[in-house]
């Protein structure tokens, strides 16, 4: 399963040359699935860190997550011993049938552009993955996002990348450490990308959260779900034909119309679609590895679709626009640093406009990245302004 960009060994890069030669020897000794080789001699944590840095490099690498090694005092070499979650066959089978389903997938999108393969990568994890809250082993890898339909923050960055590299899009995972003093329990993954030689982060787990507890709230189905004959289909590379219908949507043009009208309706949520530096770590603890710099803060998706406002005027517009059609309504605000005096004034803007057509106004958001979605009800909310948690997975539980 070969990668279809220079990104393969964007890690391997940051190496020593010392680091470098064990970083070759586990790969070749894991894609030839060895039940152990000869790596040279360096800390257990040095190889813990290649091990990992290589699985992020490689998600093709899907079938072991740790290793056992046997070292002589003074010896230059160590053997390392993996530790694989299937049986050999396995693995090959694994293989053969995520390979189908990684072609299948690609196949509608081939004759895209950069940015609307990228569109289309977002849309099918958010339409098509559940996040794994009980973190199976499997949902760190391609087997759980691709295979079953349900991953954690690391499988979702993987088919990320996966998919990216088969489109021929430039896409690395980038990784951030815990941070218990903000309820940060573990690690976080996404990647970055670069569209128009711009490089951009994309969280597709965050958006993932967004959209799912969105459509949950509002008591729609938020997607396919994770059964047992789902996943043996997606794993065996059959769908239902969605993908080919995506894309030659977007393909067609329609894809402007509509997916600013699913944005809108907060359907799917791009909260984290091509933002830069700046607006990414404001929910994002700093990364471990060394990423590129992402700058460019005005090609995120809701600037692009005019769902964007510095103005309470036009907000005011668009709002009884939407509360004249009863419809969810979704934007970002720019117009200053979201306070609670902003929020405020904006929530009882937005409720006069429910008000006149007789409704009023539910209110999520996502107070870090200033994204709000709307919703109008027949009955005021006992808590008309709600916060989302757009990192649903990494935080600790109330109890502990």
């Amino acid at each position: 399963m070969g990668s279809g960009t220079n990104t393969s060994n964007y890690y391997y890069n940051q190496l020593g040359r010392r680091q470098q030669e064990a970083y070759h020897d586990i790969y070749e000794g894991l894609m030839s699935l060895s039940a152990s080789f000869q790596v040279p001699a360096l800390s257990a944590r040095e190889l813990t860190d290649i091990y990992f840095l290589i699985r992020l490099d490689h998600p093709e690498i899907f079938y072991t997550v740790r290793f056992k090694y046997r070292s002589r005092q003074g010896a230059d070499h160590v053997e390392l011993i993996p530790e694989y979650i299937f049986p050999k066959q396995k693995i090959i089978d694994h293989r053969n049938a995520l390979e189908a389903r990684i072609k299948k997938l690609c196949r509608p999108a081939e004759g895209l552009s950069e940015k609307d393969k990228e569109l289309y990568i977002h849309d099918f994890i958010c339409k098509n993955i559940r996040y794994d809250k009980l973190k199976k082993p499997y949902s760190h890898e391609i087997i759980g996002s691709l295979g079953q339909g349900v991953a954690v923050c690391e499988g979702i960055a993987k088919a990320v990348r996966i998919l990216c590299d088969r489109l021929g899009i430039w896409c690395i995972i980038a990784l951030s450490d815990s941070n218990p003093e903000k309820n940060i329990k573990y690690r976080h993954a996404w990647n970055i990308v670069n569209i128009g030689g711009q490089y951009y982060h994309l969280d597709a787990t965050f958006d993932n959260s967004l959209g799912r507890s969105a459509a949950e709230n509002c008591g729609t189905d938020p997607g396919p779900t994770d059964k047992a004959d789902k996943a043996d289909k997606a794993a065996q590379g059959q769908g239902n034909g969605t993908e080919d219908a995506r894309a030659a949507q977007i393909k067609s043009g329609k894809n402007q119309q509509r997916s600013s009208a699913a944005a809108s309706q907060g359907d799917i949520r791009y909260d984290y679609f091509n933002i830069s530096d700046k607006q990414i770590f404001r929910d994002h603890e700093p990364v471990i590895w060394k990423v590129p710099e992402c700058a460019d803060g005005q090609h995120f998706y809701y600037l692009e679709k005019k769902l964007s406002f510095t103005k309470k005027e036009e907000l005011e517009k668009r709002m009884k626009q939407a509360a004249k059609k009863a419809k969810p309504f979704l934007f970002h605000w720019r117009g200053g640093y979201m306070t609670r005096e902003i929020v405020k004034d904006i929530f009882d803007m937005i409720e006069a406009c429910a008000v006149e057509k007789g409704l009023h106004a539910a209110v999520s958001l996502n107070w870090p990245q200033a994204v709000m979605l709307v919703n109008f009800r027949k009955e005021v909310e006992a808590e008309p302004v709600r916060l989302e948690e757009a990192n649903e997975g990494e935080l600790y539980d109330a109890e502990e």
